[in-house]
């Protein structure tokens, strides 16, 4: 499996780096556990954000960019619109 580093402020570095010297655990260790109970603990919310995401896709390219940008369909247009 790959890796990708993450990046924490200098705080967060030094709480991770103590509770895992103080719980014989690597840095990474400390890192994943924590975010995994973080989105256990929020799935109801990220599950809501999904399903509200794909309300807003109707298949198209506009909708598509419209949701990555938050621009309305009608800034879209007043921008030249999107390609079909």
């Amino acid at each position: 499996m790959a890796t990708a580093p993450i990046k924490v402020d200098a705080a967060t570095d030094e709480l991770v780096s103590h509770a895992a010297h103080f719980m014989s655990r690597s840095k990474k260790d400390i890192v994943d556990a924590a975010v995994r109970e973080f989105i256990d603990a929020h799935r109801d919310e990220i599950n809501a954000g999904v399903k509200a995401a794909l309300g807003k896709l109707n298949c198209t390219d506009a909708a598509a960019v419209a949701m990555m940008t938050g621009l309305s369909a009608e800034e879209l247009d007043e921008l030249g619109g999107v390609p079909k």
